[in-house]
């Protein structure tokens, strides 16, 4: 992705081919805090037998994602 402007709450999704941790390649994650690099940010993960899942906090370069739109919700 060509370097733009990015809010909190901003989705996206991490490209597989280029994503450095290939364990959240095609992943969406959300933006909580744009950086001069690209973001910091979590994807949600789903928890088993009825509890929630956790977030998995990733920094992303402008290289590893593409803008998709704007969460809904936002974990805190």
């Amino acid at each position: 992705m060509k370097k733009q402007k990015l809010k909190v709450g901003d989705l996206l999704q991490l490209n597989p081919k280029t994503t450095r941790n290939k364990a959240l390649a095609g992943c969406f994650m959300v933006v909580t805090d744009p950086k001069s690099f690209g973001a910091m940010g979590y994807i949600p993960s789903i928890g088993e037998s009825g509890d929630n899942g956790g977030l998995a906090f990733y920094r992303a370069e402008w290289k590893e994602f593409e803008l998709v739109g704007e969460a809904e919700w936002i974990s805190g």
